[in-house]
């Protein structure tokens, strides 16, 4: 697969959640399930090993990130999806991990940077050629929220001369920082060959309408990957693919996405819990997929993390407010195939 063309495409990657039994091990069937849910919903990719499947899984206490790579490259091998790993840590581990994705026939990784707090950008950037030279590279802006580190221009534009540099994840959760990236790349030459994909779940729509002009460049945000699609995907597909004819058009954006994205908003707002801090966010992707029955429950590798207080009650308010955001339908109709 030519990754680089595939991601220029523009594309619906969800970031791949873990499925857990009660006793917090790996729910296989469950696990398989969702892979299979998302293919069936018409994604482009999928994520997996990032931050909505938990760094966690790489605790030697859990030794999860393997055994969760095969099993989605199980499902996906038949599919010409773009298939993507998480790959963090110090260079040794990301090195490992960058040779692990690549060993199973990953067509790039998604490197996050937040345990190299401390790094100046040089060391940055050497860290980052270290895994494009074992497998193409997404980068990814992840907010400091959530464990992310803030990153300047200038290491954007070094970071997108990197040959094997194939796209950016933009998910700082953050206008000007937003910005800053999509600079970066420009000031780099080589903004052709590199796709900018939105990790903001708080302002999609906005991101993939958007045109951002950088004289003389015309610079666009061509996909998503994001924690977001992880739910209700199928509905996420339509709604991207409406975006896509939206911007091809060249006329004026209909108002009705407008008001799709500020519920899509409100929608994420109690989903990834902002009003804590995002301490729900990976929990409230979890409710929404146990109410489905695309998970056993709502289980997560650390028994301290779950809904926030008053969180559920947020997630029944935005389901209830907008249903049309929702695919419980589809899910019903397929989910005893998916599971079987």
């Amino acid at each position: 697969m030519d990754v680089r063309s595939r991601l220029r495409e523009g594309l619906v990657i969800p970031a791949h959640p873990l499925a857990l039994t009660s006793g917090r091990r790996l729910d296989e069937r469950h696990q398989r399930a969702l892979t299979r849910y998302y293919i069936a919903s018409g994604v482009g990719g999928l994520a997996i090993g990032v931050h909505t499947t938990q760094f966690a899984i790489r605790d030697p206490k859990f030794a999860l990130l393997r055994p969760v790579l095969e099993l989605a490259m199980e499902e996906m091998r038949p599919h010409s999806i773009v298939k993507i790993a998480g790959v963090c840590g110090l260079t040794a581990q990301a090195t490992k991990e960058a040779e692990i994705a690549a060993d199973l026939g990953y067509d790039a990784v998604l490197l996050s940077l937040g345990a190299l707090k401390n790094a100046t950008t040089g060391q940055l950037i050497a860290h980052a050629r270290a895994i494009a030279s074992i497998i193409p590279v997404i980068g990814f802006y992840l907010q400091p929220a959530v464990g992310g580190l803030l990153l300047p221009v200038e290491f954007w534009t070094q970071f997108a001369e990197i040959e094997n540099v194939v796209a950016i994840k933009i998910a700082p959760f953050n206008r000007y920082q937003t910005l800053d990236v999509i600079r970066g790349v420009a000031a780099s030459g080589r903004a052709p060959e590199i796709s900018l994909y939105t990790g903001n779940d708080d302002n999609i729509f906005f991101d993939l309408l958007s045109e951002f002009s950088i004289a003389p460049q015309r610079l666009r945000i061509v996909g998503g990957l994001l924690g977001h699609w992880a739910v209700w995907t199928s509905v996420a597909v339509s709604q991207f693919n409406r975006i896509q004819e939206a911007v091809k058009s060249q006329q004026n954006i209909p108002s009705e996405l407008l008001t799709l994205a500020w519920q899509v908003t409100d929608s994420n707002g109690a989903l990834f819990d902002p009003a804590n801090g995002f301490q729900g966010c990976i929990a409230g992707i979890h409710e929404i997929l146990r109410r489905q029955g695309l998970l056993d429950g709502p289980w997560l590798l650390d028994p301290q993390e779950n809904l926030s207080p008053g969180q559920a009650l947020e997630i029944d308010r935005v389901c209830q407010f907008y249903p049309h955001l929702q695919d419980d339908e589809f899910v019903a109709a397929h989910r005893s195939g998916w599971l079987s």
